[in-house]
């Protein structure tokens, strides 16, 4: 694991990912970049200056009642409500604001949502929010889950995403591969990585990395 890289957004000067080159597992897939959001989901100013640069990507005529917030995004999920409220985004709920909601997951990594949260989603524009997606695995199970729970899906945002679309839906990405062309995944099986013999580094996901 080598020295953390700090990657700034060409368009949004005040936002920036912290990249770690390496060797990673995570739930979907092997990586040899980890991307480190912690800052930026948990300090005040840089959840906020991430959130409004997330807003941008969505017009007026959109329909947002809840966000799910997920890889521990609530944060700049509250701002980015805020932010969605003040460019006149619309919300159809009776007291017009926006939920924001974290999910819940089962033994199979399928989201989940109990009796008191289900009418969140029932019948509710929903915009997901993940911190980054590299195989759009997590993002489809997300999509799949909301529509069983009778949600509609009106946006989908990442910090970072490898991948554009997944379910028809294009993620909002504020940083994708051309702002980190040396960003690769590989399937478990096929890790280039592991065939030349490098170990692995940490364990990873959204909310963070263990060392082995």
């Amino acid at each position: 694991m080598q020295d953390t890289q700090k990657i700034y957004s060409r368009r949004y000067h005040d936002v920036s990912l912290k990249v770690i080159p390496g060797h990673f597992v995570t739930p979907n897939s092997h990586i040899n970049h980890y991307i480190d959001m912690t800052t930026m989901k948990t300090r005040q100013s840089e959840a906020q200056a991430t959130a409004k640069a997330l807003a941008e990507s969505y017009v007026s005529s959109t329909v947002v009642d809840t966000i799910i917030c997920m890889d521990d995004t609530n944060v700049i999920g509250a701002y980015l409500a805020e932010e969605l409220t003040k460019a006149g985004i619309l919300s159809k709920n009776a007291h017009k604001t926006i939920y924001i909601v974290t999910p819940e997951y089962d033994v199979s990594g399928q989201m989940i949502f109990r009796e008191n949260t289900q009418m969140m989603i029932r019948g509710k524009n929903v915009l997901i929010l993940l911190a980054s997606t590299t195989t759009g695995t997590t993002v489809a199970r997300a999509c799949e889950s909301i529509k069983y729970y009778g949600g509609t899906i009106s946006g989908i945002s990442a910090i970072f995403s490898s991948v554009s679309k997944v379910f028809g839906h294009t993620i909002n990405a504020l940083f994708t591969k051309a702002d980190l062309p040396e960003y690769k995944t590989y399937k478990a099986e096929e890790c280039a990585l592991c065939k030349a013999g490098q170990k692995i580094d940490a364990i990873a996901n959204g909310f963070g990395y263990s060392r082995l």
